[in-house]
């Protein structure tokens, strides 16, 4: 049987008020008692919006005229904001963004969780522009146009928006892109260069290139004449993750800072970090004060990546034991406490969603927990957190549905009660809530 393909989008705007936001920032309304995600669009406005999308429950749109404005409205900062996907909430004034943001994550810990924190947390804010120092652009070739697009997909569709520069990118590569646009259009390989990674520390920039098909001689020639013009770190990927290596400069490296605690971790180009600065460095301290530690206690790191907190954590505890899914990251973060003369912690590298009953760091007590999980949550491990015996927990999330969901499970089976939560603006002018919780045993 030949597949049925999905009902065309009406293609005539239809007009609607406005009646509340999603959590992906979308404005919500209903149309012949179907609900529909409009993007660009605030409770409480009339508006003409186009259909972008038909599905079986819900339908999707976007905004093409506003006819009732609401009084949160702003102007967007970035003149690319209503094409470019890179950023979802613009058009809402910051102290709204997070306004909403902390409603989304009390509304799932109320409605998913079943659970209310005892206190809300003043909101962690930072830079609001050139904050992301972690990203992936996309690289497209136009060969009709003759131009080269470098950037981020366009809000509705699949291709790459054509925008000049990038306000939420750090500045070093954000106010950057057609130098970019025009290194790629002079290359022999313009057609076949997919994708730039962008990791910015705080005293250097890397660009890692992913090409499809080897490169000349003239190519990395202009790769690093670029790269010594700008100031970047060069790396090149001609396949895997695994082939990624450095062209320029010989001593190339890259590290962030700890400033409270004197501590530097390095890191890779392709390494998970927090991509906001400002705010890392003031969630760091924060999560160390709410674990309440005074020297005596043993810790639990889980999914501690390269040590951004283990580190800290480890110079007000007795131990830290952290414990990460990739290899790469836990040598790493060895290595990185060596550096800084931290010699209290150890290390384990285990995939946190599969069975963790027998490994040997789950056999051991703690008096506190840090966990720091994807979007997916902790769900695996934080079901086995009986055993262990700790009395403080202090939960960092990237999303609210899981972090309501594993609240759930530490609250009404395992006891704890949650003592507070708040909102952190890791990502500004996205629906992105991250956010900081901390549960203890009474």
């Amino acid at each position: 049987m030949a597949k049925r393909r999905p009902p065309r989008p009406p293609q005539k705007p239809v007009e609607a008020v406005i009646e509340s936001l999603s959590l992906e920032g979308k404005g919500i309304t209903h149309i012949d008692g179907k609900t529909v995600f409009v993007g660009g669009a605030l409770p409480g406005e009339k508006v003409m919006f186009t259909y972008t999308a038909i599905n079986r429950k819900y339908d999707e749109g976007y905004v093409s005229e506003v006819l009732e404005t609401s009084e949160e409205r702003v102007e967007p900062g970035c003149p690319h904001f209503k094409v470019c996907g890179g950023c979802s909430m613009q058009h809402l004034a910051v102290e709204t963004q997070i306004h909403h943001k902390q409603k989304a994550m009390l509304d799932a810990l109320e409605h998913i969780g079943k659970v209310r924190p005892d206190k809300v947390f003043e909101p962690i804010t930072g830079e609001q522009w050139g904050y992301r120092r972690k990203a992936r652009l996309g690289v497209r070739y136009n060969r009709k146009k003759g131009k080269v697009l470098v950037g981020f997909r366009e809000r509705a569709g699949r291709f790459l928006a054509d925008i000049e520069s990038c306000k939420v990118l750090h500045p070093s590569v954000g106010e950057k892109l057609t130098d970019l646009q025009d290194l790629i259009i002079q290359m022999d390989a313009k057609e076949t260069i997919p994708q730039i990674e962008v990791a910015v520390g705080d005293e250097a920039t890397a660009l890692v290139f992913r090409h499809l098909e080897p490169l000349s001689d003239k190519d990395q020639g202009l790769l690093i004449d670029f790269a010594k013009a700008h100031n970047f770190q060069l790396y090149l990927q001609p396949k895997g993750p695994n082939t990624v290596h450095c062209i320029w400069p010989d001593n190339a490296s890259l590290f962030y800072e700890h400033p409270d605690f004197k501590t530097k971790v390095a890191f890779g180009p392709q390494d998970f970090f927090q991509v906001n600065s400002s705010i890392n460095r003031k969630m760091v301290p924060t999560a160390v004060v709410l674990l309440q530690l005074d020297g005596s206690q043993r810790v639990l790191d889980l999914f501690c990546g390269l040590g951004n907190f283990t580190l800290p954590i480890a110079q007000n505890a007795a131990e830290v034991v952290g414990v990460e899914g990739d290899s790469v990251m836990v040598r790493r973060a060895k290595e990185t406490a060596l550096a800084n003369g931290i010699n209290n912690t150890s290390y384990y590298a285990f995939d946190l969603t599969s069975d963790v009953k027998q490994q040997p760091w789950m056999k051991q007590q703690y008096d506190c927990i840090l966990l720091d999980p994807p979007r997916s949550g902790a769900k695996e491990v934080i079901e086995q957190f009986k055993k262990l015996g700790a009395q403080r927990i202090v939960y960092v999330s990237c999303h609210p549905g899981t972090l309501a969901r594993d609240a759930d499970e530490l609250v009404n089976n395992q006891g704890y009660r949650l003592l507070g939560a708040g909102v952190m603006d890791m990502f500004p002018h996205t629906a992105h809530v991250e956010s900081i919780a901390v549960f203890e045993k009474p």
